[in-house]
């Protein structure tokens, strides 16, 4: 059966609500993109998003908390991680935590020894409070495995309308591109993914960030090698189309679908998956403009870098 889709509102959230209490599968929208919500403490829940995803089970998943004060509970917590969750949550910053024991499902964290956490910026926390929901949710991008991620709810659908059993729609995401992850223990901070917080705003906290060791198994989601991918094939840094390919332009000077006409990097992260996903097909070929490296555009750029690998 599809699922059903319901604008954002209490009557939304209370079926949302309902039907988490009965393990079922619920898109929520976030500030960065829509996320495909389970009980984290459920075991079943979680193995069933793992399914309806066809995600690799050694990719963590993000637990999602409806109180930011919530995550001493789940996860030791540092005092550089203090100082982050007071200056960015609720926010688009996920932390890597070590994992505290708790009523949390093993499978939250992938069998790992740390938990992500993140308290997002979206109403639907204060709506599922109201309407008798208060449980923290695993929650990754409501897309199968690898695929560019939803910024609506008409692309949740496209992906898993016929999988999971709910989409609330909330419109279109804000900041369009996934949360950064953090990982932080009594060593200091490591960038483990570009995201909607910038690396410079981050490090203002924290100073300078660490690198992910390589060869370490997967701490965070977003950290595969190909990953966030389109059908088509992708070349970047293009300063013009070749034959056969559709330029996807940033700034001034640019004919057809563009990022931002103007340069803005939060307008170019808004329409990033948008175009991806408006232009993708099978025998496509993409070509996108360069994109600058500061700010959001390391984000951008690391997305590009992921849908391009293999291609």
């Amino acid at each position: 059966m599809p699922a059903l889709t319901l604008k954002a509102g209490p009557d939304a959230y209370a079926r949302a609500a309902a039907l988490l209490s009965d393990g079922g599968l619920v898109a929520l929208p976030t500030e960065t993109v829509y996320g495909l919500a389970a009980d984290a403490r459920s075991d079943a829940a979680i193995r069933d998003i793992y399914t309806a995803k066809g995600r690799p089970s050694d990719n963590p998943l993000i637990t999602h908390l409806l109180r930011a004060e919530e995550a001493a509970r789940y996860a030791r917590i540092p005092d550089l991680a203090a100082k982050l969750t007071i200056r960015f949550w609720p926010g688009p910053l996920t932390l890597v935590l070590p994992r505290r024991d708790s009523d949390l499902a093993a499978r939250a964290s992938a069998g790992l020894g740390t938990i992500a956490l993140r308290c997002p910026d979206a109403p639907w926390r204060a709506g599922l409070v109201a309407a008798g929901w208060d449980a923290p949710l695993v929650m990754p991008s409501a897309n199968l495995s690898g695929h560019v991620s939803p910024t609506t709810a008409a692309h949740v659908f496209h992906d898993l309308g016929d999988r999971i059993d709910l989409i609330v729609d909330g419109g279109p995401c804000a900041r369009g591109v996934e949360s950064t992850v953090i990982r932080v223990d009594d060593d200091g901070a490591a960038l483990l993914r570009s995201g909607a917080v910038a690396r410079a705003d981050i490090e203002a906290v924290t100073s300078p960030l660490r690198e992910p060791a390589p060869g370490a198994p997967l701490a965070s989601p977003g950290m595969m090698h190909r990953h966030y991918a389109p059908q088509a094939s992708l070349r970047l840094n293009a300063k013009a189309a070749r034959d056969g390919e559709t330029l996807i332009g940033f700034g001034p000077g640019f004919a057809g679908p563009s990022l931002s006409g103007t340069g803005d990097l939060a307008e170019a992260a808004r329409n990033l998956y948008r175009l991806l996903r408006e232009l993708d097909g099978p025998g496509v070929k993409l070509a996108v403009a360069p994109i600058p490296g500061g700010g959001l555009g390391a984000a951008i750029n690391d997305r590009l870098q992921r849908a391009a690998r293999g291609r």
